[in-house]
């Protein structure tokens, strides 16, 4: 473990080291080689990146000019986990029995898509393939209280997303009350990104077939920037994060979309009438 006293200029120093020779690095293993925290390592990788040494991925860095790929669903499902159930929880509140709610595709929607299973009325139009067979599961509950699925088809993603022209076909035929959507990444500039340039233009049209879009995304996303915008963050009605993320995102966010709900702080309760 290194000497948790070092300046940061020496710290950055041996991150960059670290990248170079092994092409990438994660935040939660900079924590523990550094013995620092993980504000500390998420500025310090911010530092670089506005250098050009690095570039910020889901969960920590990779070398300046590489690429990026997508990861699949399940080796996200376990990150940030205890982030997850928080925003779930809070997002979930917000959705309105009897109402039409559209589910895109991710961990984090997919959390959020586990508590509409009690939620009386729904119909629930979504492109994700593990949220259409969390709720064809619960749509054999003999009580009937279970939520009515629309899939929209398409061709899968690695993180599971059915996207692609048929799929963009049938979310431009739909009107729904209340859009659940996650990000790869966030940031001021660049908004609400996805590694996958299809997937992206499928949330756009996800996005124009809402009356409300709510984003879900923990502190961990962002200033992660993928390959492919979809969204500003004038764009959203509603975020919901967690309570990880810093004060200067916070205020980036207050300023920029029209709800900034912080899960887990007792100053922000969700009102579901928005």
């Amino acid at each position: 473990m290194a000497d948790p006293g070092l300046l940061g200029p020496q710290r950055r120093a041996l991150i960059l080291d670290l990248v170079k020779r092994s092409g990438a690095v994660r935040v939660a293993d900079l924590v523990e080689q550094l013995g620092v925290s993980d504000m500390t390592i998420r500025r310090d990788l911010d530092a670089l990146a506005r250098a050009g040494e690095v570039e910020k991925i889901y969960g920590g860095a990779v070398a300046s000019g590489a690429r990026a790929e997508e990861p699949g669903f399940e080796a996200k499902t376990h990150l940030a986990s205890g982030a997850k159930a928080a925003l779930a929880d809070a997002a979930a509140a917000l959705v309105e029995p009897g109402s039409v709610v559209a589910v895109s595709a991710g961990t984090t929607a997919y959390a959020v898509a586990s508590r509409l299973l009690q939620i009386r009325g729904l119909t629930v139009v979504t492109n994700s393939l593990p949220v259409a067979d969390l709720l064809r599961d619960n749509a054999a509950d003999p009580a009937g209280t279970g939520p009515t699925l629309l899939l929209t088809g398409g061709t899968p993603t690695p993180s599971a997303a059915l996207v692609g022209p048929l799929a963009d076909q049938a979310i431009r035929s739909l009107y729904v009350d209340l859009l659940i959507i996650g990000a790869h990444g966030v940031s001021e500039r660049a908004g609400l990104t996805t590694p996958n340039l299809a997937e992206a233009q499928t949330n756009r049209a996800l996005i124009a077939a809402a009356r409300r879009v709510v984003a879900v995304a923990d502190h961990s996303k962002w200033g992660v920037v993928g390959l492919s915008a979809f969204a500003a963050l004038t764009e959203i009605d509603c975020f919901v994060t967690d309570d990880g993320l810093d004060a200067p995102a916070r205020a980036v966010l207050e300023e920029s979309v029209g709800r900034l709900i912080v899960a887990g702080s007792p100053s922000d309760r969700p009102d579901p009438a928005g």
